[in-house]
């Protein structure tokens, strides 16, 4: 009774494990050209790294700000931002490449982006495509013109460096926040407490089957 109930624990440690690492991971850092200025100020003004956070289109490297804050926009561009404050967004005239740093290698199998949608309006909508490591994902342009997320699914990048380029569709692309679904590269251990459980799991079936 004490082995198959062991066994049942290490199976269910191991599921849960499993079923938590899946949880959304932030970035360590991101590096990227910083957006902007048209109607108002379009820049990631609380980025927490080097490069000048008031310039157009200047280097920004080694820190975190507007896109990983956890904040998402749910109104349009020209209502949350203020002309002389900092709103969520980071608004490019340029299709900007963004490479988004983890300290320690990361399994990322899904990216949800935040983008804008002003049907055009000020020349802003939603965007042509995202690539996310290499692969191109289309995007539809939504019906209406609220803020949407966008999605790439299946991806299977390891590593401490994914990169990501927006591809525009009219003069202006606006993005709020980006999440991952991501695990941490899994560890010895875990597998062969699997492993272990299972072993036990066929011993016990193996016995109950003899005694039969």
């Amino acid at each position: 009774m004490k082995t198959k109930l062991f066994a049942k624990i290490s199976v269910l440690a191991f599921l849960s494990a499993a079923g938590s690492a899946y949880a959304g991971l932030t970035p360590d850092s991101y590096n990227m050209l910083n957006g902007n200025t048209g109607s108002y100020n379009y820049w990631d003004e609380i980025y927490s790294g080097a490069g000048c956070v008031t310039c157009d289109n200047a280097a920004l490297t080694g820190g975190r700000g507007d896109l990983t804050d956890g904040i998402i926009a749910t109104d349009n561009w020209n209502i949350t931002e203020a002309p002389s404050g900092n709103g969520p967004y980071v608004g490019w005239t340029l299709d900007p490449t963004i490479t988004f740093h983890w300290n320690s290698p990361v399994n990322i199998s899904s990216a949800t982006f935040y983008f804008d949608d002003a049907d055009g309006y000020g020349g802003v909508s939603a965007p042509a495509s995202v690539t996310v490591d290499g692969i191109n994902f289309p995007i539809a342009d939504p019906i209406g013109s609220s803020p949407f997320s966008f999605v790439a699914n299946g991806l299977s990048f390891t590593g401490n460096d994914l990169v990501v380029t927006i591809q525009r569709n009219n003069s202006w692309v606006f993005l709020s926040e980006v999440e991952f679904n991501a695990a941490p590269i899994p560890e010895p251990e875990t597998y062969a407490m699997l492993l272990a459980g299972l072993g036990l799991l066929g011993f016990v079936a193996r016995r109950r089957q003899q005694n039969v």
